[in-house]
């Protein structure tokens, strides 16, 4: 389909890409990995022709249709969002323009009937050739792919010049997707979506028909997309027929062959120059020294990459906080006119490490600030726990930033004085090494800020952290820096993140913020996303069996007994000793009811009790070293989970007929 020949590309003195030779097949799905500056971006403008090689050919078949999404700066101006959509089709618009042409013409008594006729042939010519291209589905293509990517329905009707940066790059991916090209080039198409686009997006591209490159710095996006990997490095493509979790294994592999070459090289090369050294003067040694000087003429070195520093970091530590970290009691939360939350009640425990998920817009950032106290409900009332510290990393942590200060000093100021030792090596987690720690924070680009801002909390002691977003602009080592340092913190997280592997790493527990109301679910963000596909409503974690059973009533309501005297006819003997009896078994169903909720409630407890001993076993670092007893408690811990949500599906059903009023007796 599309071919690199002897592809090469420089930037002043520094090379990119030297005599690539390289090919995308029908129906590829790639990913381009590579580290940052490796020229990624460069080269899906040199694949999509926007950008030319300063050596070399990029072979493209004429009949090629290419659409390229870059990583942000499209705008739309206009038309409505639908509208602009639809231009992806333009070919099916044109015709069904013309088939509305032709029909208004046809109308037209005056009409000759040769021109009738000749209408009516073009008319179904048109016809033919917009149905068979499904031209009928146009709209609900376009919909379809709209509301995919988050659009709401309501929406399709708004000016396209309205929308912000992050929805004008999520209508162009729409456009591109809609236009179907034989060959998608994505750089980082999932930076503007939320988790549920990003779900839709995988699934859509799984199914793509035609090849896609893709460059993403989300993982979990990339093991669900793609079924071939090119590392761009070294100034060359290799390529590894597998997804990316694979790939890491295998590049791993191969770099560690590739410097025992190197060591061995080395070895023969410094032992010829010794050689070579030892017997320079001696003329009975020219000959074998002059062949040896030529061998070392002829030796190509092997390049290998500097090896990559493996940063690990462990927040400093702090004093715990009480078991409960806060309440949010009947928080409501507007803007205007615009309700963005109401009657929002939420309890946190310490140790709760809490994904907040829901499409862009639904409320999260809102909640977060919140119960972070950033600002107060306009309702309702957020309260701490005791000797709660608490660090809020929002999505404008990075404009926050002092830009006098440099890279080091932002670090340093104000950071606890046994972590100074600590801040170069975070910094070079972060890639921040060499004379960029003495750069202003003025004059770093938007990337380098958030990462400077996420390296700057991990400095600080807290026992609850809130996080918005702190993955956005971060690659693939620096989010997993993050990961591991959060994955080792011993105190509560809540946090907000579109990277779908970060979340399936963290969460133990998902807030869905929808329609105003914040539900929190048991389990992880995969749990959650089964419960939604099974069509269940999962039980919400507050409140807590506990609290309902407080509100059950303790015996079987006697309405008969409140009823006046004489409201109804008394009854005979039999009669009254038939309803008595009835009562009775009433009474006894209800206190057999009440026993099976107290038995399904100690089983909850048991159950979380062990699922929260395995959670600690696992994030011991040295869990993994014995891979079978590994395997065998994580297998349990799964085993638990789908056991209390079950345990707790049928808890909700009993407890719902228990607090039902039982039939009245009527005496």
């Amino acid at each position: 389909m599309l071919q690199l020949q002897a592809l090469s590309k420089a930037f002043g003195d520094r090379v990119l890409l030297q005599a690539v030779t390289w090919q995308i097949g029908d129906r590829d799905r790639v990913g381009l990995c590579g580290p940052n500056g490796a020229g990624k971006t460069t080269l899906l403008k040199m694949l999509a022709g926007l950008d030319e090689p300063d050596a070399g050919l990029v072979q493209r078949p004429g009949y090629l249709t290419l659409g390229y999404l870059p990583q942000d700066g499209l705008s739309h101006r206009g038309r409505t969002i639908a509208d602009e959509a639809s231009q992806a089709l333009k070919p099916l618009l044109d015709m069904r323009a013309e088939l509305l042409r032709i029909e208004g013409q046809l109308a037209d008594p005056a009409l000759g009937e040769d021109q009738h006729e000749a209408l009516l042939s073009r008319y179904a010519d048109v016809q033919d050739r917009f149905r068979l291209a499904d031209g009928y589905q146009l709209d609900q293509k376009v919909g379809t792919v709209l509301a995919g990517l988050g659009f709401p329905q309501g929406t399709f009707g708004d000016m396209a010049e309205h929308l912000s940066g992050g929805w004008q790059m999520r209508l162009a991916l729409a456009k591109l997707l809609l236009s179907a090209p034989d060959l998608l080039l994505l750089d980082e198409p999932t930076n503007h979506l939320d988790l549920e686009a990003r779900n839709w997006l995988e699934e859509y591209l799984r199914s793509y028909p035609r090849a896609v490159v893709v460059v993403s710095h989300d993982r979990y996006f990339l093991d669900a997309v793609v079924t071939r990997i090119a590392d761009l490095s070294l100034k060359t493509i290799t390529d590894y027929h597998c997804n990316y979790s694979r790939y890491l294994e295998e590049r791993d592999a191969r770099l560690e062959r590739l410097r025992e070459a190197k060591r061995g090289q080395d070895e023969e090369v410094a032992r010829v120059q010794a050689f070579i050294d030892r017997f320079r003067y001696q003329a009975t040694k020219a000959a074998q020294v002059q062949s040896r000087v030529k061998m070392l003429e002829k030796v190509e070195p092997i390049d290998v990459p500097p090896e990559r520093k493996r940063i690990r970091f462990q927040f400093p530590p702090a004093s715990k906080s009480g078991r409960t970290v806060m309440t949010l009691t009947h928080a409501r939360k507007a803007y205007g006119d615009k309700v963005v939350l109401r009657d929002v009640s939420l309890h946190i425990e310490r140790g709760d490490r809490i994904a907040l998920v829901g499409h862009n817009g639904a409320g999260k950032s809102t909640l977060m600030r919140l119960l972070s106290g950033a600002e107060v409900p306009d309702q309702g009332a957020c309260v701490l726990g005791h000797d709660v510290v608490m660090q809020y990393f929002a999505q404008d942590e990075a404009t926050r930033l002092n830009p006098a200060l440099t890279v080091h000093e932002t670090l340093a100021d104000g950071s606890p004085h046994a972590m100074i030792p600590a801040i170069r090596n975070i910094l070079g987690g972060f890639l921040f090494s060499g004379d960029d720690i003495y750069k202003k924070a003025g004059v770093l680009s938007g990337g380098e800020r958030t990462r400077l801002a996420v390296a700057r909390m991990l400095l600080h002691p807290s026992n609850t952290l809130l996080l918005d977003e702190p993955t956005n602009h971060l690659d693939l080592d620096s989010k997993d820096v993050l990961l591991e340092a959060l994955e080792d913190y011993g105190g509560t997280l809540i946090f907000v993140s579109h990277d779908r592997y970060f979340v399936d790493r963290l969460a133990t527990k998902i807030i869905e913020v929808s329609q105003g109301e914040a539900v929190m679910y048991p389990g992880t963000y995969e749990a959650f996303l089964w419960r939604q596909q099974q069509g269940a409503q999962a039980p919400p974690v507050t409140p807590t069996p506990e609290n309902a059973r407080r509100k059950a009533p303790a015996t079987a309501a006697e309405p008969a007994r409140g009823a006046s005297p004489g409201a109804a006819a008394p009854k005979d003997y039999a009669a009254r000793k038939r309803d008595d009896a009835e009562q009775r078994r009433a009474e006894r169903a209800r206190k057999a009811l009440a026993a099976r909720i107290s038995e399904l409630e100690a089983r909850i407890g048991e159950a979380e009790a062990r699922i929260k001993t395995l959670e600690a076993q696992m994030a011991d670092p040295a869990f993994y070293a014995d891979p079978a007893a590994a395997r065998s408690a994580t297998d349990e811990h799964q085993s638990l989970m789908w056991t209390v949500g079950d345990l707790l599906g049928q808890w909700e059903m009993l407890t719902t007929e228990f607090e039902a009023p039982p039939d009245p007796v009527t005496r």
